[in-house]
């Protein structure tokens, strides 16, 4: 359901890449891939540890307010169709601010239980430094999923005119569901939410063979995080995880009979053509979180006879964090600001624009088009960001008007904040 105006505040947040509209699907998805991150390798963030929090915090405060009202998830602020056809800077920001929200009647059953996910997740997080908000993470988590699971349904049927094709649900709310679910099995240790999981795992695609996990298909990573329940809490009821676990790593061994992932000349993974290195960050984070888990339960990975090892998980990683970060046929760091060459024209309206200090007077919608065709270097570099990277033969064209290659996402970079905190301060246990 959109509506021009509604009385609740929903300051804050995240946009989810180069322009200006905060959609609650991805934003969702980057927060528990923060916390994760920080869950798993906070420990060797050392000084950025607490960066990463206030990036959650930021986060999650938000989703606080876009869950405020019962069984109501506000799941997006602006229209997309409207901010695509201009070019300006959020400053100078004049489209229509729509809010759209899922409900009873207007099921939204993926970006609700994903909205689970991250305030559970996240919960973790917070749980020594901040009790009492750790609490009200939980239990604002525990109702959101179960208005997702009672009330059944992809957010896309209703708002599919506002959502699609930007984050439409392609692979249903099933995954989100079981994603819920072992976020919430995580973050409680209440028994019902494992009976939940073992009831219905199997509806949910737990052994499903779709081995793509980013902002819409979470099967992947619910496989992973519900693995460490059998294999470092030796909860024996999650033993089949373990296997689905093992099936997705078989299906990503370059070069391996068995496995059913193509990787570029240069050794890049490869999905497709569009945002490919959002696939790169979270496969390398599940990797390593994955030999971590087998590395304390002394176990292995078996493909079709082959025995993959906790060390090779962590190779694979390694180099594909290194392409790119520049090791790869361009000898470009993927990575804005970081090493000698990057990419200068990404995809970005606040970064290619002028700053307001710089240019204090307003550019207007239409205007800011001819910056998008330019080919002179962005103005505000944002460092840090990961833009979406080469195509299938390892080119990139450094193109502004290229989103496909050029635009830098936050959900490329949360789960590269946990697999850089471990392979900058592994000490060699690569």
């Amino acid at each position: 359901m959109a509506l021009q105006c509604m009385q609740v505040d929903l300051v804050g947040g995240y946009y989810d890449a180069g322009d200006n509209v905060k959609f609650g699907f991805p934003m969702a998805f980057t927060t528990t891939m923060l916390s994760w991150s920080v869950i798993e390798f906070g420990g060797m963030m050392k000084g950025e540890l607490q960066h990463a929090k206030d990036a959650i915090r930021w986060a999650t405060d938000y989703l606080l307010k876009a869950t405020s009202h019962p069984n109501t998830i506000y799941v997006q602020v602006g229209d997309a169709n409207s901010d695509h056809a201009c070019w300006e800077r959020p400053e100078d920001m004049d489209t229509p601010r729509t809010v759209l929200k899922i409900d009873s009647q207007n099921p939204g059953s993926d970006v609700a239980a994903e909205t689970a996910a991250a305030l559970a997740a996240a919960s973790i997080v917070f749980r020594r430094s901040d009790p009492s908000y750790s609490k009200l993470l939980l239990k604002t988590s525990i109702k959101v999923f179960e208005f997702a699971d009672k009330f059944r349904g992809p957010y896309s049927n209703s708002l599919k005119s506002f959502v699609c094709p930007f984050y439409c649900s392609y692979s249903g709310y099933q995954d989100e569901l079981l994603w819920g679910a072992a976020w919430l099995h995580r973050a409680t240790k209440n028994p019902k939410y494992l009976n939940y999981i073992k009831l219905n795992g199997q509806t949910l695609g737990a052994d499903e063979s779709d081995n793509t996990f980013g902002w819409d298909n979470k099967h992947v990573g619910a496989r992973i995080l519900l693995s460490k329940a059998y294999l470092v809490q030796n909860v024996k009821e999650l033993h089949d995880y373990k296997g689905h676990a093992d099936n997705f790593i078989c299906s990503i061994i370059p070069g391996a009979s068995f496995s059913s992932t193509q990787y570029t000349r240069g050794g890049l993974l490869f999905k497709m053509g569009d945002s490919n290195m959002q696939y790169v960050t979270s496969t390398s984070f599940l990797l390593l979180t994955y030999a971590k888990y087998l590395t304390f339960s002394s176990q292995t990975v078996s493909c079709a006879g082959t025995v993959v090892t906790a060390k090779k998980l962590r190779s694979i990683a390694k180099r594909q964090v290194d392409y790119l970060l520049g090791e790869n046929p361009m000898r470009m760091s993927y990575m804005v600001g970081y090493g000698s060459k990057y990419p200068k024209r990404i995809h970005h309206r606040g970064s290619s624009l002028p700053s307001i200090s710089s240019h204090p007077a307003r550019i207007a919608c239409h205007a800011g088009f001819s910056v998008l065709g330019s080919t002179a270097p962005n103005p505000n570099v944002l460092v840090g960001a990961v833009v979406g990277g080469p195509d299938a033969q390892d080119r990139f064209p450094d193109l502004r008007s290229d989103y496909e290659q050029s635009e830098p996402a936050t959900y490329i970079n949360a789960p590269l904040v946990g697999a850089l905190a471990y392979l900058a301060h592994s000490s060699g246990q690569i």
